[in-house]
């Protein structure tokens, strides 16, 4: 009986085999490449649970061996490079990819492996079950090690995998040095993210009745707190907020100096707000800082309202104020949704009534005839 062979006389099974995980190495390290400073955020989170603290100051450079090792392996699946070097890699790097995912799966170590980036969103024990299956097809492909075959020099095929990898490397570095040519994210150009129903919130309120032991919910805005004989028989316990019909397009709460949330004056303002936003003041670029001052300054007189959103701490702020040119309203929110809303510290945001209309890293913030473009295009 004949094998079902494919024109190249290669086995049809195995090279679907051989294809699929190709395509699958390729697809989740270049979604990891296009946000290189995400994947550097998702190393981090393993290493501080693995107790390998004192390598976080490599991430990025751990995140980008990683990445390129991932696409290489991929990329000379595909093509049948150095294809005995690419069928081991694969299968050596899904073995150590499901130890790690099982750790994660039974332990919740790290809440997203940030296997496809933000591109698909996986659970661990999802993660987990898909490593199995691709494990399995790397180890089916060591069978195919030996009679492999390919027309192409092996000096030809060094080259060619030198010369992809170092223009994959390339792109790795574009997107770390610009923001994301394909963002995935919650605070994507063109979104609204105005909080809407909110008037829909509910609050409810839990007592125990003292004697009893009774446990009773009523509505915050409706339940006797004016009887003085019922306040003496229940006690308060807790409360409750029903938020199911609000729709809430992002997690971010901005607070003032005193503490007040101040999220949907500053993110829903129905003029132009510019947003300089920055985790760690800290670790801001200084020159990108400055220049966003300068340019806050300037659409002072086109009735853009500017302000400083980071994570550092007020005594922190104040180091900076006068060094950075700060001259607009400074705000506080927890540096890992800062994070999540620009990959540059510092970045630049343009919203209008609550929807995004641009994103800039530091190394692109706009003239302003740029920003004024942006406000005539929208």
């Amino acid at each position: 009986m004949k094998k079902n062979r494919s024109a190249s006389g290669e086995n049809l099974f195995f090279k679907i085999v051989r294809v699929a995980l190709g395509l699958l190495f390729v697809f989740s390290s270049t979604v990891k490449g296009i946000d290189p400073v995400g994947t550097a955020y998702r190393v981090e989170d393993y290493l501080l649970a693995y107790g390998l603290d004192s390598l976080s100051e490599y991430k990025l450079t751990l995140a980008i061996i990683l990445i390129t090792t991932e696409f290489i392996l991929g990329f000379s699946l595909l093509f049948k490079l150095r294809y005995k070097m690419a069928v081991w890699g694969t299968f050596l790097m899904m073995l150590f990819f499901l130890v790690v995912t099982w750790f994660d799966a039974t332990k919740n170590l790290v809440p997203d492996c940030g296997c496809f980036g933000d591109a698909i969103k996986l659970s661990n024990w999802a993660t987990f079950y898909k490593n199995i299956v691709f494990g399995i097809m790397a180890l089916l492909l060591l069978f195919t090690v030996k009679s492999s075959k390919t027309v192409i020099k092996p000096v030809l095929q060094n080259i060619i995998v030198i010369v992809v990898a170092s223009g994959f490397i390339w792109f790795q570095f574009y997107n770390f040095h610009h923001l994301p040519v394909i963002d995935f994210r919650t605070w994507k150009t063109g979104r609204d993210m105005k909080i809407k129903n909110a008037d829909k919130q509910k609050v409810y309120v839990i007592y125990k009745n003292n004697k009893t032991g009774e446990v009773k919910e009523y509505p915050s805005n409706d339940f006797p707190w004016n009887d003085s004989t019922w306040q003496a028989q229940w006690s308060f316990v807790d409360q409750r907020i029903d938020d199911s019909e609000v729709i809430k397009p992002h997690d971010l709460v901005i607070e003032d100096e005193e503490g007040n949330d101040v999220t949907r004056d500053v993110i829903e303002n129905p003029g132009y707000q510019l947003l300089i936003v920055s985790p760690d003041l800290d670790g801001a670029n200084g020159e990108g800082m400055i220049k966003a001052s300068n340019l806050a300054l300037k659409l002072e007189q086109e009735n853009v309202e500017t302000a400083l959103i980071c994570a550092s701490g007020p005594e922190e702020v104040k180091k900076y104020l006068k060094l950075f040119k700060i001259e607009y309203p400074v705000y506080y929110a927890d540096d890992i949704e800062l994070k999540a809303m620009i990959r540059s510290n510092p970045g630049m945001l343009l919203l209008h009534n609550g929807i995004i209309l641009k994103k800039w890293h530091y190394n692109d913030f706009p003239s302003l005839a740029e920003v004024k473009d942006t406000m005539a295009d929208k």
